[in-house]
């Protein structure tokens, strides 16, 4: 049975979109290991075309991922896929920041380069669902 699991979102462009969301959450980007990219790429077990340089260093073109500073949250990865969006998430992000903070945070993240696309509520519960810079849906509760 599992026990550890990551969350995974494509991207046409997963590094800037990482360093979004490591702004958004307070998260860290991981670090990646740029003498073991070219060592990688020296030995033949990766091509110049697999790296890419995001913010002076090199890195693997296809991926970057975020770490909570709070241990046992999951690990988001950031992959590189061919095409944009086109349709609803079948599943996203809530981010759970209390009715007295909500207002606040969506201003936040807009400012950050969010879209709010709608507000909704159930019973007591509301929220503003809003999308990352790539047009990933997420919710702020």
């Amino acid at each position: 049975m599992a026990t550890e699991f990551q969350v995974t979102i494509d991207s046409t462009d997963p590094h800037p979109l990482a360093d979004w969301w490591a702004e958004a959450l307070g998260w860290q980007v991981e670090p990646q290991d740029e003498a073991f990219i070219r060592r990688m790429v020296e030995q033949g077990q990766a091509t110049e075309a697999d790296t890419t340089t995001h913010r002076g260093t090199l890195v693997w073109a296809v991926g970057a991922a975020l770490t909570s500073p709070d241990p046992g949250r999951p690990r988001v990865l950031f992959q590189r896929v061919p095409e944009p969006k086109t349709v609803k998430n079948r599943v996203h992000l809530d981010l759970h920041v209390g009715a007295e903070r909500r207002e606040a945070e969506v201003a936040r993240l807009v400012g950050l380069g969010a879209r709010e696309l709608h507000r909704a509520s159930i019973g007591p519960m509301e929220w503003a669902t809003l999308a990352d810079p790539e047009g990933n849906e997420f919710c702020v509760a």
